[in-house]
């Protein structure tokens, strides 16, 4: 029997409300939204942590952050877990990888002056790399200058604004578009690198992981994609009060506020970014949702070639995002605390036409990023690794809904700093305690702070999450309720490789319980 073909698709830090296909009114994503419409789309779709890389372990390895504990970029990851890799390849498959996976190895293994430490840009064990792209970015900025453009140097300097470009009047700086053209862009790049490789195996089965950078910033689009949307059409930011009332709201906030610099999302930033002026954030907008069509119009030439080589019907496609941003809600930029804009993303599963699957579908039941591992592998017919904490998808995929199945969504964001210690010395707690849990569910979410004050927030009432009442006296047994769902899940899903298989007098027995 023919294998079946997997392109697992990430776009980095793009949030779930960013899709046509879901009721974006004024984002184009043709290619998507076709997707969406041939496959299934699960519209409460959630990470379990954030940022980039302990998002992709918590997803290639089935776990939640919990039991993994790579938890931040460039935490080490357990060299005796398994992942999606390593499992396709006991398949048959070679899994390869096009873009990044930010994996930090073991140090117990390599040695802690090994030079792989001195990046959290490592690829995952089991990965053949097609193509990587490091922040370093030099095998395209290599492409780039061997074109003849000007390189600054590694990294994200190509991203400073075409220096040749003349602002209209009335026209904000940050709607300069970058100095390389859209057909030579990382993202067209990277689709090219992928392209290559599909044309270069027409007949063989694939695994292929591949990860657009984009929309993740450096905030600048292609000349071709800068004037794509308006910043007056977009939606403006949810605030629930003003800056300074809000830094009041809670220390994590404070935390936040003064920790997120305007140059880690546009060149020649300067000062905070929760001081950003109302056009700017109206302009990244902007520059955002063009870079989202900019994936989205590569990923179409992706899935071209497959239609041309006969192999789209034979492949499945799954497309989802590491995490979200706030794109200024709260005043907050990136992937960062407890916000529905950080952790809810997309999710669209296309599947190979032998599956018979339910096609068309928008599932609203509460999935997580734990789930896609399982899912691959049950729709492969490969047996699922015990470590995996996630739920196969599949019964949704073929028009099923599970007799029981999860209430509510988790996830776990640790903002300690091993580098520089800032948060600890804020906040005057210890990096043991600098972290956070959420419990979320269709009515209410309750964040929990190791040793800060919790907060709750009326999901049905108050869905931007404009007020707390964790010390409000009517909703304390609200508040318990909450606590006492988030310690049960925890409790069920402590690591749990071995814990159900049992010496006997048959020797080793036992299965999975969920």
């Amino acid at each position: 029997m023919m294998k079946t073909n997997v392109l697992f698709v990430t776009l980095d830090q793009w949030r779930a409300d960013h899709l046509g296909a879901t009721g974006n009114p004024t984002l184009q994503t043709p290619n998507l939204d076709a997707l969406a419409g041939e496959g299934v789309t699960f519209l409460n779709h959630y990470t379990c942590i954030a940022p980039c890389g302990p998002s992709r372990t918590t997803f290639l390895t089935g776990m939640y952050p919990s039991n993994h504990r790579s938890i931040r970029n460039g935490t080490p990851l357990n060299h005796s877990l398994t992942n999606i890799a390593l499992e396709a390849r006991k398949a048959g498959y070679d899994p390869t990888l096009w873009g990044y996976t930010d994996t930090t190895p073991d140090p117990r293994v390599l040695g802690e002056d090994h030079e792989a430490f001195l990046t959290y840009e490592g690829v995952l064990p089991g990965f053949t790399v097609g193509q990587q792209l490091a922040e370093n970015s030099i095998p395209w900025l290599e492409y780039l200058a061997a074109k003849g453009y000007e390189v600054p140097g590694p990294g994200y300097a190509i991203y400073h604004p075409d220096p040749a470009y003349k602002l209209p009047p009335g026209r904000h700086p940050l709607s300069a578009p970058s100095r390389f053209r859209a057909a030579d862009s990382e993202t067209h790049w990277l689709a090219d690198r992928l392209i290559d490789g599909l044309q270069k195996a027409p007949n063989s089965p694939f695994f292929h992981h591949l990860t657009f950078l984009r929309p993740h910033p450096p905030f600048i689009s292609p000349p071709e994609y800068h004037d794509l949307y308006d910043p007056a059409e977009m939606a403006p930011p949810v605030h629930a009060s003003t800056r300074d009332e809000m830094r009041g709201l809670h220390p994590a906030l404070a935390l936040m506020y003064e920790a997120i610099p305007q140059d880690a999302f546009f060149m020649e930033g300067e000062g905070r970014a929760v001081d950003l002026d109302d056009a700017a954030v109206m302009q990244i907008r902007a520059t955002y949702q063009a870079l989202i069509t900019e994936a989205d119009n590569n990923l179409g030439r992706v899935i071209a070639t497959l239609k041309e080589q006969g192999r789209y019907d034979d492949t499945l496609i799954i497309v989802t995002s590491d995490h979200g941003e706030q794109l200024g809600d709260h005043y907050l930029w990136g992937k960062i605390g407890f916000y529905d804009e950080s952790f809810h993303i997309p999710l669209i599963i296309k599947p190979p036409q032998s599956w018979k699957a339910d096609t068309g579908q928008q599932i609203s039941e509460f999935t997580e990023s734990v789930d896609l591992m399982p899912t691959i592998l049950d729709g492969l017919g490969v047996p699922v690794p015990r470590q995996c904490d996630g739920h196969s998808l599949m019964p949704f995929i073929r028009g099923e809904t599970p007799a029981t199945w999860r209430r509510a969504v988790h996830w776990l964001y640790d903002f300690r700093d091993p580098v520089t210690g800032m948060p600890e010395k804020m906040l005057n707690i210890s990096s043991a305690e600098c972290n956070l849990l959420v419990h979320r569910d269709a009515e209410f979410k309750y964040v929990h702070f190791a040793s800060l004050p919790p907060l709750l927030f009326d999901m049905k009432n108050d869905p931007d999450e404009t007020r707390n009442l964790a010390e409000d006296p009517d909703y304390q047994g609200v508040v318990l309720d909450c606590v006492q769902e988030l310690l049960s899940w925890r409790m069920r899903y402590e690591y749990g490789e071995l814990v159900n298989l049992s010496a006997s007098k048959n020797g080793l027995v036992g299965h999975r319980l969920y």
